[in-house]
């Protein structure tokens, strides 16, 4: 198991808490499996844990859903609408207070 180089805080998923690991330690897989910053670990490279997001994984195709590209046509574009006539303001109302 590889060490850690620097201070880690991570949250225990099964306890939901806060985790301080500390340079030197060998934090369990299940922890180790969430620290993905390779500059915490002592020689700058992830540990292989076989298992969880550190895995090495192989990318799934599958041939059947492989298709190609499809040259979809470009959108009409949106018709400009009608212009309308401008909308008069009305002057104020003269009240007798204002002659």
């Amino acid at each position: 198991m590889v060490t850690l180089a620097t201070v880690v805080y991570i949250r225990d998923p099964e306890r939901h808490r806060v985790v301080v690991l500390r340079p030197g330690e060998e934090p369990a897989p299940h922890l180790a499996a969430l620290i993905t910053n390779p500059g915490c670990w002592e020689g700058g490279e992830l540990p292989d844990l076989g298992e969880g997001p550190n895995a090495p994984t192989e990318p799934v195709t599958d041939p059947e859903k492989e298709t190609e590209p499809v040259n979809d046509p470009e959108p009409e574009p949106d018709p400009e609408p009608e212009p309308t006539k401008p909308t008069r303001k009305t002057a104020a109302r003269k009240t007798a207070a204002d002659q």
